[in-house]
């Protein structure tokens, strides 16, 4: 049953990879094989149980026989009910982070940035917005930052063959900036939530390695397009127009919002409550923010403009659907105890943390990095000593899968970088594949060259300061 647990999400995997070619949406795959996955487990179970937590089973069992409803009973309220638990969190956090991003757009806080970026400069319009786009996605989720600055350039922009090449500088941002921050990213945060990283040590550790990666391809895409370009002729709002906020209210509301998400790990610190509950408390009081200031168009006839909002939160509910279904594989690769083999065998053929930080990397670029960085996760265990790990390990090797090890700074910075090789290796790519008509190829010929040398010299970069700090 192994086997076949194993073939299904590989073949899962597989239609993930070529949803540009299948046209078949990524979460409902994920899902359907989680699904499938999880029924044939539950239906064969008992080896995998007695394998994986025969302890317990006996404890629960009580010195009953074992039976099929037993096993079950047992796989439903001490196995999954405990994957269920994790991935609830986060699957909460991000519904939060949704809708703070929901009401910063529907109330115009992200306006400014076009007006910064309205150059005729394309150097100063790309840095502009790779600048601003670094910095939200640091907070927010990738997606939604993306789809937020691919709407921004296309409101300053004119011509669509530069949008193609500023549109890849904001995809690499947006990705650079949700690899430094426990709260930018999907993979950040479940790693943070299974204890392997601290925020500021995370932070701290890929922060550089981040900017370098984003710097490089960056000054590359500016250097392959020309020095003036035609911008959107922006429309003039007239007097009176009192559907839009004013500017200082809009200032207060992105820094309730930023600013809160920014106090989510001090608040899980202090209190040991789940970060999920630091970002609900953000939003209910962004929430009461935005009710006293919209309260004029809310209760007259004039509604508050919710396009936007609805397109974010459409594509925002995709990503976390997906995410839930490729948690669920995972969790199933963990229970039958294939994720133990491939960490029996990288230790054995491998043993290097930086050669596998690069293999995983090159197979973001073709397979979704979520998929692949959840799935390098849960990989190995977080030691709580050299000696728990394995006391085979050299010391030096078994101490990266320590809290705060270099194999969990890695794993997120080159799944999150080596996944925009190609578009089709994130889901803010296949956003712009979307938005600008950006064909692989094109990618590929253009993008890829640029990104490989930012992620390499990013590597290179977190190598010098770990052996420094050494």
């Amino acid at each position: 049953m192994t086997i076949a647990i194993l073939c299904l999400i590989l073949f899962s995997y597989v239609l993930i990879a070529n949803e540009h070619i299948t046209h078949i949406n990524k979460a409902t795959i994920a899902l359907f094989a989680a699904v499938v996955g999880w029924i044939l487990f539950m239906c064969t179970g008992t080896d995998f149980v007695l394998r994986m937590h025969g302890t317990d089973f006996a404890e629960y069992a009580g010195g009953s026989p074992t039976s099929s409803l037993l096993t079950k009973q047992f796989i439903a309220s001490h196995v999954f009910s405990r994957y269920a638990l994790s991935f609830c969190s986060i699957v909460l956090y991000l519904l939060a982070t949704m809708n703070i991003a929901s009401i910063l757009q529907t109330n115009g806080c992200f306006d400014f940035i076009q007006g910064l970026a309205r150059w005729r400069s394309s150097r100063r319009v790309t840095w502009v917005l790779v600048g601003f786009t670094l910095l939200i996605s640091a907070n927010l989720d990738n997606l939604t930052t993306t789809v937020l600055m691919l709407v921004m350039m296309r409101q300053v922009v004119a011509q669509t063959r530069w949008r193609m090449w500023i549109g890849a500088a904001i995809v690499i941002a947006a990705n650079c900036g949700g690899a430094f921050s426990v709260i930018g990213d999907v993979t950040s945060l479940v790693v943070w939530g299974k204890g392997a990283v601290t925020p500021t040590n995370f932070s701290a550790a890929l922060i550089l390695p981040s900017l370098v990666a984003t710097a490089i391809p960056t000054a590359l895409i500016t250097m392959s397009i020309p020095e003036h370009i035609d911008l959107v002729r922006p429309t003039t709002r007239y007097r009176g127009d009192d559907s839009v906020l004013p500017v200082w209210q809009r200032v207060v509301l992105l820094i309730v919002g930023l600013g809160g998400l920014w106090f989510v790990p001090t608040f899980h610190r202090i209190t040991l409550l789940p970060p999920f509950l630091g970002a609900l408390c953000v939003l209910g009081v962004l929430w009461v923010i935005h009710e006293l200031m919209n309260h004029h168009r809310i209760h007259s006839d004039q509604p508050v403009d919710t396009t936007e909002s609805q397109r974010f939160q459409f594509a925002s509910l995709q990503t976390i659907m997906y995410f839930v279904g490729v948690f669920l594989c995972v969790a199933l690769l963990i229970e039958t105890g294939v994720m133990h083999s491939i960490s029996t065998w990288c230790d054995e053929w491998i043993h290097n943390i930086y050669i596998m930080s690069i293999v995983m990397g090159v197979i973001s670029a073709v397979l979704d990095n979520i998929a692949l960085v959840l799935t390098s996760i849960n990989i190995y265990p977080v030691a709580d000593s050299v000696a728990a790990l394995s006391p085979t390990l050299d010391p030096e090797y078994a101490a990266a899968f320590l809290e705060n090890g270099q194999y969990w700074h890695l794993v997120i910075y080159s799944g999150c970088i080596g996944g925009c090789l190609l578009p089709i290796g994130n889901v803010c790519g296949y956003a712009l594949m979307k938005a600008e008509d950006v064909s692989i190829s094109w990618y590929a010929r253009h993008i890829l060259p640029k990104v490989l040398v930012g992620w390499l010299a990013g590597l290179g970069v977190y190598f010098l300061v770990d052996l420094w700090l050494r």
